[in-house]
């Protein structure tokens, strides 16, 4: 480890005008998630909340997405520590990519190991390139992923293909995880359609993908009737922002799919 960030959080503006972020593991070969690793993410994601872009982009530059933790980080941890540890991670990590109030897009290059898939998924959209590889190997060191892997695996996948992933260590490729819901789409150049996804959502309706973000969370922690029941509220309040009042007008003076939107 140099004494160089271990991630690489910039900012664009895409031709639309619409602000995107990109955050990258950018500690190769490995991509470990060590403490630095791990202290950078915390300060990206702090950064992110308190000044959201339009959309964000996850990635890593390297061979590898990451190898995974860097097993030092648990040597010696008390149980107090070791619960300590997951609270913090959650709270500062995993919860905060959820709450972000725009799209996230995650973008699998290649071997994507235990934190660096529980924080994919977390994100809203995960693609993945033909030959990327997904693993939560925990077990190899008498462990169970804490991040919040087995649950959000069980949500887009289900609980019996969750307990497999988690309980063999296995390894699981990209037309496995998309064909199990759990990988949005698959792409040779996975980077270049991530990017291009993450401006087109950037330059969409961003106040009405944070509702629909919340809707989904409402689902998640209550089920339909729970969901049903913020909805009216939560798109209720789009009619007060002036890309729904825009594009309305946009719709009815010259058709569909016309409108542009400042995210206000």
């Amino acid at each position: 480890m140099t004494d160089s960030k271990a991630t690489r959080l910039e900012r664009e503006i895409t031709d639309g005008g619409a602000e995107v972020a990109t955050l990258t593991l950018a500690n190769p070969p490995l991509n470990l998630f060590d403490r630095a690793m791990l202290d950078a993410l915390i300060e990206d994601f702090a950064e992110l909340s308190a000044n959201p872009p339009r959309a964000l982009l996850l990635r890593a530059e390297g061979k590898l997405v990451s190898g995974g933790v860097d097993v030092h980080v648990f040597d010696g941890l008390s149980v107090d520590q070791g619960a300590e540890l997951w609270r913090t991670l959650f709270a500062q990590i995993i919860h905060p990519v959820e709450a972000l109030p725009c799209p996230v897009v995650f973008a699998a290059h290649g071997l994507t190991l235990t934190a660096a898939f529980e924080i994919a998924l977390a994100c809203d959209i995960i693609l993945a390139a033909p030959k990327a590889k997904f693993g939560l190997v925990e077990t190899v060191v008498g462990l169970t992923p804490s991040m919040g892997g087995p649950q959000r695996l069980a949500e887009r996948a289900g609980s019996g293909r969750a307990r497999e992933f988690v309980m063999t260590g296995d390894l699981y490729d990209a037309a496995t995880m998309a064909q199990w819901g759990v990988v949005n789409a698959v792409h040779d150049d996975v980077d270049t359609a991530a990017r291009e996804l993450t401006h087109r959502l950037a330059q969409g309706p961003t106040l009405a993908h944070a509702a629909t973000k919340k809707i989904i969370e409402a689902w998640r922690s209550g089920g339909v009737a729970h969901a049903d029941s913020v909805t009216p509220e939560v798109s209720g309040a789009l009619f007060d922002t002036a890309d729904l009042r825009g594009a309305v007008r946009s719709f009815l003076e010259v058709g569909p799919g016309k409108a542009t939107y400042t995210g206000r």
